[in-house]
C-alpha cells in the first residue's frame, strides 16, 4: 500500500490545526481583553491592552492587524508542516 494518501492527509492535518491554534489564540486574548472591558475600573486596561495587541499584529502585517493575524497563522502552519515532514522522513528511517 502507498503512504502518500497518508502522508497528505497529515499534511493537511496539521497545516489546519497549526494554522487555527494561533489565530485561536489571538482571538481568545482579544476577546478576554474585551470582556474585561466590560468591568467597571479596568476599562482602561483593557483598551491598552487591545491598543497593544494591534499595534503588535499590524507589525506582522505592514498596518494591518488581520493581515498580521494571517500571517502570524500561515508561518505557524508552515512550520507545523516542516515538523510533520520531518517526522515522517525519520519514521522511514528508523523503521528500515
Amino acid at each position: 500500500m502507498s503512504t502518500l494518501p497518508n502522508v497528505l492527509l497529515s499534511l493537511l492535518l496539521t497545516s489546519i490545526f497549526s494554522f487555527l491554534a494561533p489565530v485561536s489564540l489571538i482571538g481568545a486574548l482579544l476577546a478576554v481583553l474585551f470582556l474585561i472591558g466590560y468591568l467597571p475600573g479596568l476599562d482602561a486596561v483593557a483598551q491598552v491592552g487591545v491598543e497593544q495587541v494591534s499595534q503588535f499584529l499590524s507589525i506582522f502585517g505592514t498596518g494591518s492587524s488581520l493581515h498580521g493575524t494571517l500571517t502570524i497563522g500561515l508561518v505557524c502552519s508552515l512550520v507545523g508542516v516542516l515538523f510533520d515532514m520531518f517526522t515522517f522522513y525519520r519514521y522511514q528511517n528508523l523503521r528500515d
